[in-house]
């Protein structure tokens, strides 16, 4: 496997849905603005639950989606958006993953993964990318 490219302090988040660039809640909102490094895919599975997506990670499946470098602020302000929990109840659960961008970079991500309690019933997202489903 490749070595990680990762800066040493520096923290790294892999979006896939709404927090992508154009979405509904676009991570360059957020201060100070986090910055784009990469553009890359991970294996999981993608569900549709409405307004957003989630994402199981694992299995044959691949989900688009892009890298950003960020600091503890927006951290802790897309944990209070994810409604992530200290015990794993919340609606999306925290993991960290190292991600392979395009590019062939790899990076040590943040990775905020459904709760496999809120995906019961939803469609699977057939691709993997939130922006191209969310515009048909």
């Amino acid at each position: 496997m490749p070595q990680s490219t990762s800066v040493p302090g520096e923290r790294h988040v892999f979006v896939y849905g709404t927090l992508r660039a154009g979405g509904r809640n676009d991570i360059a909102r957020f201060a100070p603005p986090p910055r784009r490094v990469a553009d890359a895919e991970v294996a999981g599975t993608l569900y549709d639950l409405g307004a957003y997506p989630g994402m199981a990670l694992g299995g044959e499946g691949r989900v688009t989606g892009e890298v950003y470098a960020i600091d503890a602020q927006v951290e802790a302000a897309l944990d209070r958006l994810e409604e992530v929990a200290d015990d794993d109840s919340g609606e999306y659960v925290k993991r960290w993953l190292r991600v392979q961008s395009f590019g062939g970079r790899t990076f040590d991500c943040l990775v905020y993964e459904i709760h496999p309690s809120r995906i019961e019933g939803c469609a699977v997202i057939a691709g993997g990318d939130w922006i191209a489903h969310s515009r048909r």
